[in-house]
Formats: C-alpha cells, sequence, structure tokens
C-alpha cells in the first residue's frame, strides 16, 4: 500500500470540498462546512506549513504537509492556518462529518 493512501473511516460522511489556491499569506479553512469534524488536507504543488496553536505559519516555521501527502486533521477547524513554503501550493480539503 502507497504511504500516500489515505483511508476515510467508515462512519464519517462527506459533507464538502474546498480548494484554496492562494496561500502567500497565513489562511484559515474559510468553507467549513456545518457539521464538519474532521478535514483531509492534501498539499499540491508545493508543500504548506500550518499550524493551529494562535500563532500563524510561515513559510519556515510550523508543521509541514509535503507535496502529494495529506494531514487528517480532527482538531478546530476554525483555529487551522496553513501558508504555501514556496509559491504556487494548493490545498485541497475534504471535510467530513
Amino acid at each position: 500500500m502507497s504511504a500516500n493512501v489515505k483511508t476515510v473511516q467508515g462512519d464519517l460522511q462527506p459533507v464538502g470540498f474546498q480548494q484554496i489556491t492562494n496561500l502567500a499569506a497565513s489562511t484559515g479553512l474559510t468553507l467549513p462546512p456545518a457539521g464538519a469534524r474532521m478535514a483531509l488536507i492534501q498539499a499540491i504543488g508545493q508543500a504548506i506549513s500550518w499550524r493551529d496553536d494562535g500563532t500563524a505559519p510561515t513559510a519556515t516555521v510550523g508543521m509541514q504537509i509535503a507535496v502529494g501527502q495529506t494531514l487528517t486533521y480532527t482538531g478546530p477547524l476554525a483555529a487551522l492556518k496553513m501558508i504555501q513554503a514556496a509559491a504556487s501550493a494548493t490545498a485541497n480539503i475534504t471535510y467530513y462529518a
């Protein structure tokens, strides 16, 4: 099994999708649907730095999502902030309830 393959728990239901193409500045999740309790976030094009501790990430400070990798985030969705590590990063996000 490839390290890039993610399995979503069978009791979760997809409730929305979002693509963020402008990550030049620290950006939060702008479209979490009501009832969403998990976000599956994939970095496309460039790595993404993220933080959820109330401090904005920078291109070099924060947790990293490598290109093609995913983050399964189950913390408070409103607290998550992301920024590109280099120009042209995109975040694909699927929300689950």
